[in-house]
């Protein structure tokens, strides 16, 4: 009998965490960007389009204890994502390496990029008005494809090129940190807000 199988697959992990401190981690989020220069100046540098803290900021979780709470949350996900991904760790185990918040204006475009020297990366969305920027995510093959012909428009997740996810309050997001992502332009008149992440095997 003929039969399927799926080769090399790349997980996503999604997952809808308690919005009940969204409002604080908005404040939050809102009170840093207008106070750290130095995370302005990069984004505005670095073409960004709103505000990030990652090259500026790494004491979030000491600095307010809503981002030490929300990262609590997640590292239970991350668990769960590192059992279903099968690593063999021995007797190491995931740690944060790295988190920071990102506030992103009307038209902000993050072009696609991976996160080296970690295993998982991830993000958690805080705010998300209509029409804000979706992330997509890029088949890990797609330099190889050569003559491959295009994917239909309906076809299943799996066999798409790139595969887009829309930002929704309280939504998490986890995957292995060498896949290509990137977030479409944000079309909302307000900002979105999210808290991204890294982690490595300690």
């Amino acid at each position: 009998m003929p039969a399927f199988r799926t080769l090399f697959a790349t997980r996503l992990y999604s997952a809808s965490l308690n919005r009940r401190r969204n409002p604080a981690l908005e404040k939050t989020c809102l009170a840093i960007a207008a106070e750290d220069k130095a995370g302005r100046r990069w984004a505005k540098s670095h073409g960004y389009g709103g505000y990030t803290s990652y090259a500026s900021l790494d004491d979030l979780t000491r600095r307010a204890s809503v981002f030490a709470e929300l990262e609590g949350d997640i590292a239970k996900h991350v668990a769960i994502f590192v059992r279903d991904a099968e690593f063999d760790l021995g007797r190491r185990k995931p740690v944060v390496d790295s988190l920071w918040l990102n506030v992103m204006e009307k038209g902000a475009v993050h072009a696609a990029h991976l996160h080296p020297h970690a295993v998982i990366s991830g993000t958690y969305y805080v705010t998300a008005p209509k029409g804000a920027g979706a992330i997509r995510f890029e088949d890990p093959r797609l330099a190889m494809l050569m003559a491959a012909p295009p994917k239909k428009t309906n076809a299943r997740p799996e066999n798409r090129t790139f595969v887009t996810v829309a930002p929704k309050p309280g939504l998490l997001l986890l995957w292995e940190s060498w896949l290509r992502h990137g977030v479409d332009a944000n079309a909302a008149k307000t900002p979105r807000i999210s808290v991204s992440f890294n982690y490595r095997m300690d």
